[in-house]
């Protein structure tokens, strides 16, 4: 059970390293159980590694609990549920589902883990209309620091705490997950060249479309000045891409994204009817591990000048490349829920994804956010990528308080005081 192999700790983030004492490559609970009290009798800080999309940082030291071999999914189509190990993706959990006309609320990239990703909110590509993938959450299965499994409903105040400040509070081995009824939307990506089109200008367009489209409407803004490479398809080779991504459930998806053909010649237009296990295509996030650094901000306002601004300094010129994505939150997501995600009044969120070494990173990503200082809430736990050290900003005070009295409830030796989500 005990092994520590390059395999065992590599994860889609490749930027740091993971170096623990132990590594426990689990596949059950009561793997899970074993590890837990292993490492607290050896007082060994434990970390959680899933797929890895969200290292918050390196990891020296202490016992990681490896748990991706737990990938078992199984679908409820009476019940429109789908039961999740910790090591499941969101790929499977859609294939899963599919055949009965379901969907599970994942976000833009199939690689994700489902578990780490819910735990810390879950903003996907249908939030607008159907919420957080936390607020679906009908069960969970957790192993506290004590070294005890645990089911945990709504009436557990452990359900409350797991999703949205689950990264501290235990393993959680198993979730029950509401899917709802989508077969087919609405979606994908109109794109142009940001040399010919004003990114700015497409960004004020994009906030006053906004205004108008329904919560049946999810959308992105994105700003990307790819490298020249061969890796890249032709089109995109050295070009600053500004788009806009959509996903939308109704059937006048056409004429809703009307106003925005109009901003300017396009350089790809991927919008279409498709079947719901094809929307990863949306954004077409990468799927080959890499170096990344980012952060992000929810917004109660944007400051469409402030952001424009913002772009001129992550754009061609910056000196490396920054991605920006602003997500336009609201509709479901700003329905009250029985759990800890924070900042649900937000407006957008605000990401900025770059490469190279962290110090670098925060010298070229600080200044930009704190362009946005005015009308920022906080930031999120999915998105801190590289900065999960950072604590501030990720909850508003009272929640952070009753995440601090469940952690020295649950957790008072600090076992968990690092974690690994998507």
């Amino acid at each position: 059970m005990n092994t520590s192999t390059d395999d065992e700790v590599s994860s889609f983030q490749t930027g740091f390293a993971l170096r623990p004492d132990l590594v426990f490559p689990v596949r059950s609970t009561d793997d899970v159980v074993a590890a837990v009290r292993h490492a607290a009798d050896a007082r060994l800080p434990v970390t959680v590694l899933t797929t890895g999309h969200g290292l918050p940082g390196a990891v020296e030291g202490g016992a990681l609990i490896s748990t991706r071999r737990m990938d078992r999914v199984t679908i409820d189509p009476a019940a429109r549920t789908a039961r999740v190990q910790a090591g499941v993706r969101w790929a499977q959990v859609v294939e899963a589902a599919e055949p009965y006309g379901l969907a599970p609320l994942n976000g833009s990239a199939p690689g994700v883990g489902a578990v780490s990703y819910t735990l810390g909110g879950g903003l996907g590509i249908l939030a607008r209309e159907f919420g957080y993938a936390a607020d679906h959450v009908r069960s969970l299965d957790v192993v506290t620091a004590d070294g005890r499994p645990r089911h945990v409903t709504e009436e557990s105040e452990l359900y409350w705490g797991l999703l949205g400040g689950g990264h501290r509070l235990g393993v959680v081995t198993e979730l029950e997950i509401g899917l709802v009824p989508v077969r087919t939307l609405y979606g994908g990506s109109l794109a142009f060249d940001g040399r010919e089109v004003d990114p700015a200008d497409v960004l004020r367009a994009y906030k006053e479309w906004t205004r108008t489209v329904p919560s049946t409407l999810t959308s992105s803004f994105a700003a990307v000045p790819y490298p020249d490479i061969p890796a890249l398809p032709p089109h995109l080779r050295g070009r600053y891409v500004v788009s806009v991504r959509v996903a939308h459930t109704g059937a006048d998806g056409g004429r809703l994204v009307a106003p925005l053909r109009e901003l300017g010649p396009v350089l790809a237009d991927s919008l279409r009817e498709m079947p719901y296990a094809e929307s990863h295509t949306i954004h077409s996030d990468p799927d080959f591990p890499h170096s990344y650094y980012g952060d992000s901000a929810v917004l109660g306002e944007m400051d469409v000048e402030r952001a424009a601004e913002l772009l001129a300094r992550t754009g061609p010129g910056a000196g490396a490349m920054v991605v920006v994505q602003i997500n336009h939150l609201g509709g479901a997501l700003a329905r009250p829920a029985p759990n800890s995600v924070p900042y649900r009044e937000g407006r957008f969120l605000v990401r900025l994804l770059t490469g190279g070494g962290r110090h670098q990173a925060r010298e070229l990503l600080d200044p930009a956010f704190r362009l946005l200082s005015a009308t920022t809430l906080g930031r999120t736990v999915n998105f801190a990528f590289g900065a999960g050290d950072r604590t501030e900003g990720l909850y508003d005070a009272e929640t952070r308080k009753r995440l601090a009295e469940l952690e020295s409830r649950y957790d008072p030796a600090s076992l968990f005081g690092r974690r690994v989500s998507a």
